[in-house]
């Protein structure tokens, strides 16, 4: 592949709507933000891109590649735009044409794993499925639909029930001939440790600030918005955009108050925001308040890691990991038994406050 053709998905930029497009459905989709497979242009995660494609390039692709690090990053746009540069290299088509069907979900050498709509009701499954599984691999096993190779898409590995994860590993062990299996992860530690060794993995990391302004700026209705949007985002993305859509930054701003003094226990305070969280119609803040609090338990455990290591130092960090532990799984379960809201929120103060007290 000539240094021009390399460069066509890392550098086109298109208009694209996502009002005006048949987008296959996400679970966790922001309106008004084009998903990571309508989008054509790789912003940062330059030099694991480069040197995937020299890989290509040598025949030293291999068949499991797992994209790990902080949730908002990129990760999903990555393998996307990766997908259509491994294509381009192997298959005959034109970049134009790839993309059009990329686009469309209706490229049939491109397999996606997400978690899917439920049959009855609303919403989306919790997981994603042992039959979801075994369905996309008989798909790999079978005569490609056209020339170039073939790819498969999870995203998130991390929401495999544990039925669809062991029914990944055999052919992570034993991938089919030009076959890449991008496996996408927010949390690899929590991943079965035969499926991170079956794998090539390359860790992404946050983006600058240049670097996510020039991504948030094309969905900035003002410069203010996009500053606000930009301090937020902490070199996530996809956080930044979350940040464009909040309404009531009321709420967040009493959360970050009340974690500057956690320890004075605010009752009141903290009902209040609870309160406002579990407010349905204030989804997107609730989305938003749980990144704030999860990153201020990392900047704990992080500026405690970084002291000099004394008992009670080492007493209160891993309280603080505890603290993790505990915030992570009741989120999970609050959403997968879809548990009263303010009432978890409440927990998790009295929890926090508990912490701080030490």
């Amino acid at each position: 592949m000539d240094s021009n053709t390399k460069t066509v998905f890392r550098t086109q930029v298109r208009s694209l709507s996502v009002s005006n497009l048949d987008a296959p459905a996400e679970a966790d989709h922001i309106e008004g933000i084009n998903p990571p497979e309508l989008v054509t242009r790789l912003v940062g995660h330059g030099e694991t891109y480069d040197l995937l494609m020299q890989q290509q390039e040598l025949g030293r692709l291999p068949g499991g590649i797992l994209l790990h690090g902080p949730k908002g990053i990129g990760k999903a746009t990555f393998a996307f735009i990766l997908a259509r540069s491994i294509l381009l290299a192997t298959g005959d088509e034109t970049a134009e044409r790839i993309n059009d069907q990329i686009r469309s979900g209706s490229h049939p050498n491109v397999y996606v794993l997400r978690r899917v709509p439920r049959e009855r009701g609303v919403g989306f499954y919790n997981d994603i499925r042992v039959d979801e599984v075994r369905g996309v691999l008989r798909k790999l096993h079978q005569t490609r639909g056209k020339s170039g190779n073939r790819i498969l898409i999870i995203d998130s590995v991390d929401e495999c029930n544990a039925n669809a994860a062991n029914a990944l590993l055999k052919t992570l062990e034993e991938p089919p001939a030009d076959t890449q299996i991008i496996l996408i992860s927010h949390r690899p530690q929590r991943l079965l440790p035969t499926i991170r060794s079956r794998r090539q993995a390359h860790s992404l990391r946050t983006l600058s600030d240049t670097e996510v302004r020039d991504v948030l700026q094309q969905n900035a209705t003002s410069e203010n918005a996009l500053n606000s949007a930009l301090s937020h985002a902490r070199g996530r993305p996809r956080r930044g955009c979350e940040a464009l859509g909040i309404t009531n930054n009321g709420i967040l701003s009493d959360l970050t108050s009340w974690l500057k003094t956690p320890a004075q226990g605010d009752t009141g305070l903290m009902l209040s925001i609870a309160e406002a969280l579990a407010n349905k119609k204030n989804g997107m803040e609730a989305g938003f308040a749980r990144e704030i609090i999860l990153d201020w338990i990392a900047n704990e455990a992080r500026g405690l890691a970084l002291e000099k290591g004394t008992s009670s130092l080492n007493q209160r960090l891993a309280s603080a990991n505890q603290l993790w532990e505990k915030t992570n799984t009741l989120f999970e379960q609050t959403d997968r038994y879809n548990l009263d809201a303010k009432h978890a929120l409440i927990t998790l103060f009295d929890e926090i406050t508990t912490y701080a007290r030490q």
